[in-house]
């Protein structure tokens, strides 16, 4: 359990890292860009420890899934991006590719 409570850290702090990243208006905003760099280090930082426990590509796929789906949340609810029917469908492609893995995959650590 502790390998994914790592690979939801590692999720969380990029997510984080990639929000500031938009704010950062390409590295010029001096706070944002602090969040971003410490955001990435930490997701990587936590990677790391998630990385001992379960496959490198599995938890990668996990890791670009859902942080695809939670950067696309903050976009669309407090950017107001907006998404056209191919965008949603291969997000949604994406996640399903992911639940396969979790719920189907032999060489998921669970």
């Amino acid at each position: 359990m502790m390998p994914y409570v790592f690979l939801f850290l590692a999720i969380v702090s990029e997510v984080i890292g990639t929000t500031a990243l938009a704010a950062s208006n390409q590295f010029t905003r001096l706070g944002p860009s602090l969040i971003t760099v410490a955001g990435y280090g930490l997701g990587f930082y936590f990677f790391s420890f998630a990385l001992k426990a379960i496959p490198m590509g599995v938890a990668y796929a996990i890791w670009g899934g859902v942080g695809i789906v939670l950067v696309t949340v903050i976009g669309f609810v407090f950017l107001k991006q907006r998404l056209d029917f191919p965008a949603l469908a291969g997000i949604a492609l994406i996640v399903i590719g992911v639940l396969v893995m979790q719920l189907f995959s032999k060489t998921i650590a669970h």
